[in-house]
């Protein structure tokens, strides 16, 4: 059984800053080393974007020491707050495709598990580039790894939700081209699960017969109200992190609260 740790939106920062108080460095050490602790038998870490706040090299590098104490290895792709040269100056070893996208194919036994890089840059111009693209590169990238699954079934890794969520705010800076996205996905009926983040909440469900899961960030999360048009607003909630493992029949996804996660157990 494939067993895939994922975490969302590091939103890491130079040394010495904070983000609403909270230090995304701090937060994701004990990430790491909750899954150190006891996740070692891991699969893959998959790290789904906004790696970086700023996307400055200072940040980038300091993730970079932090991801180098995972015990499993790490597998990367970026989000909208990523810049992908500045990225790949200090990730020079991730895999990207032949156009250089941050996008990668990883085969286990019992699945195929596909990173995409829904990054709509460049150019690096905000607010416009904070929505998510797959251009038509990448699409195509993303119909010949379907294609190329040999009966597996996919497991889809992205950071921009390709469907709205709810939250009005984030539900206008998800995938710009859902339509292109899922003419592609049910073309080939084999991708069984997609992962995404960006919206730095807990969410499940499924859109277009096909479920789907969103992870909180280690860092902050976003406020529950479903109607603010802010996508800015930012709560100081338990940091976590996704489990999934493939079965015989399926695959399960957990989420593990892990800053507030006891191993103590009463008996009532």
């Amino acid at each position: 059984m494939t067993k895939l740790i994922v975490f969302t939106d590091l939103h890491m920062v130079p040394e010495g800053t904070t983000i609403i108080g909270l230090d995304p460095y701090q937060r994701l050490l004990a990430g790491i080393e909750h899954v150190n602790r006891h996740h070692a038998d891991a699969d893959r870490v998959i790290f789904t974007g906004d790696l970086t706040h700023r996307s400055d090299a200072a940040s980038y590098a300091r993730l970079r020491d932090l991801l180098s104490l995972l015990v499993p290895p790490a597998a990367i792709t970026i989000g909208n707050h990523d810049h992908r040269d500045r990225f790949l100056e200090t990730f020079a070893r991730v895999g990207t495709d032949e156009h250089g996208f941050v996008q990668q194919v990883i085969d286990f036994p019992d699945c195929r598990a596909v990173l995409l890089d829904t990054l709509f840059a460049p150019p690096y111009d905000y607010p416009l580039s904070h929505a998510g693209y797959l251009c038509e590169r990448r699409l195509g990238w993303l119909d010949r790894t379907l294609g190329g699954a040999g009966g597996r079934p996919v497991l889809l890794f992205m950071h921009h939700p390709p469907h709205k969520t709810g939250f009005s705010g984030m539900d206008a800076i998800r995938l710009g081209n859902e339509d292109a996205f899922y003419d592609v996905v049910l073309r080939h009926g084999n991708v069984r699960h997609i992962f995404a983040g960006h919206v730095h909440r807990t969410i499940g469900g499924s859109h277009r017969g096909i479920p789907f899961s969103i992870f909180k960030s280690p860092v902050h999360q976003q406020p529950m109200p479903f109607d603010t048009p802010d996508t800015s607003l930012s709560v100081d909630e338990p940091a976590a992190y996704g489990i999934v493992v493939v079965t015989e029949h399926g695959l399960q996804v957990h989420n593990e609260d892990y800053e507030i996660a006891g191993r103590e157990v009463a008996v009532a």
